[in-house]
């Protein structure tokens, strides 16, 4: 009887596929996940690091700039012809599409009026612990992705008749909108330019609009698609906007404000 010869048959190469191929789709599903945590980090952490840094740099640079400043008094200011630019709906300061809205014509700020994209003014809500400088525009790049507060194109100045209407923010970028939901009535709000520091007290709070309900920033302020939240009067108003619910811009939270001093 012959000696059998044992055959050994080389399975290594073929079992070993599918753990190699399981392996390279663990590594590749890790590093998409640490590219994700990095662009997170990035976006929800550096961005506000940077701006809040810009911010508030521009803040000290204002308050140094006016400290040896006179004061002007609102009388001694003289009149302006109005500004001709239209007035942008509340979408835009979100980045959205722009959209059609009616002209806007309020009276610019006193003595030379600052270029637009420029801080004029340091917004201060102590409710919420926010100090800001406020830039005419509300494009991203150009003022609110720096950590500022913009103010609708065409709307009032500060302290003037009409609507000062502003657009922050609510999350990354310096965030200055992020906690503006916790507003009371009754709460105070502060705008300080070159000339004086203007006091705002929080009336109404519109917790839900669509992005282009251009209503709420119009000079006399009521939304168009919840008219009984607004105003039917003349008047001195502040309206800030910002994107709702967090880290979506679906629609815009509002807050009214009326002018005590």
């Amino acid at each position: 009887m012959r000696d059998r010869v044992p055959v050994v048959v080389q399975t290594g190469g073929v079992r070993s596929t599918p753990a190699r191929v399981l392996w390279v789709g663990a590594e590749a599903v890790v590093t998409c996940g640490v590219v994700l945590l990095l662009l997170v980090a990035h976006q929800l952490w550096w961005t506000n690091q940077q701006a809040r840094a810009q911010a508030g740099r521009q803040v000290q640079a204002l308050e140094r700039e006016w400290e040896g400043s006179p004061a002007v008094l609102p009388s001694e200011v003289p009149a302006q012809s109005p500004a001709q630019s239209p007035a942008q709906s509340p979408s835009e300061s979100a980045g959205a599409e722009p959209s059609v809205s009616p002209s806007v014509t309020e009276t610019q700020p006193a003595g030379a009026a600052p270029s637009a994209e420029t801080a004029y003014a340091i917004i201060r809500i102590p409710r919420i612990g926010l100090t800001a400088p406020v830039a005419r525009g509300v494009g991203k790049r150009s003022v609110l992705d720096r950590g500022y507060v913009g103010q609708y194109p065409g709307t009032a100045s500060p302290g003037r008749p009409g609507n000062v209407a502003l657009a922050g923010h609510r999350n990354t970028h310096g965030e200055p909108f992020r906690y503006i939901n916790r507003l009371r009535k009754g709460d105070r709000i502060e705008i300080q330019t070159r000339e004086r520091r203007y006091a705002y007290v929080v009336d109404q709070v519109l917790s839900q609009t669509a992005p282009r309900d251009t209503g709420v920033i119009q000079p006399v302020p009521r939304s168009l698609v919840k008219p009984s939240y607004g105003y039917s009067a003349p008047g001195s108003y502040l309206t800030l906007t910002t994107c709702t619910p967090e880290f979506s811009s679906a629609y815009r939270l509002v807050v009214w404000a009326t002018l005590v001093r």
